[in-house]
């Protein structure tokens, strides 16, 4: 296969992931798994090594990060259900002031995004977010915006 018809082929193979997941409501985990698969078909790979290609895959990946992204669920849901990261939104509200509630959702993104994988964060942080812009009275993206650089920071 060619090089232009596999990146066309991969960027349909997210298109679908990103409607199936947004607009139908998929399993994120199925979603990848049928998109591999459409993927691994027009690319015209073997279709007997298709389900050992994918399998290795995933499980490479997992090898490498699975550790990390379940600890960080684990640790974003302690936040989330003991009422911890709500408890961090109002400690630095109050340090920061009222009238800076962007500062005071960035300051504890970068503060969760230490312990927790960026998926879990944003997971953590997008309720809290909702309701600390909903109590002052701004839109929820103005104080979400800030999330790919809370998170970018502890990636390098």
């Amino acid at each position: 296969m060619s090089g232009p018809y596999l990146i066309l082929a991969l960027l349909v193979a997210i298109v679908f992931i990103v409607i199936t997941t947004s607009k139908f409501k998929l399993n994120p985990f199925l979603a990848l798994i049928f998109a591999s698969y459409l993927l691994a078909f027009a690319a015209k790979l073997p279709y007997d090594k298709i389900p050992t290609i994918i399998t290795q895959g995933f499980g490479n990946t997992l090898t490498n990060i699975g550790i990390v992204i379940i600890a960080g669920v684990i640790i974003g849901t302690i936040l989330e259900k003991s009422g911890a990261a709500i408890k961090m939104a109002d400690t630095v509200i109050k340090i920061v002031g009222e009238k800076r509630p962007t500062l005071a959702m960035s300051i504890i993104g970068y503060i969760v995004s230490i312990p927790v994988f960026c998926d879990s964060g944003f997971v953590i942080l997008t309720p809290l977010n909702k309701a600390l812009a909903k109590r002052q009275r701004l839109h929820w993206l103005l104080c979400q915006l800030h999330y790919p650089l809370d998170f970018m920071q502890h990636t390098f």
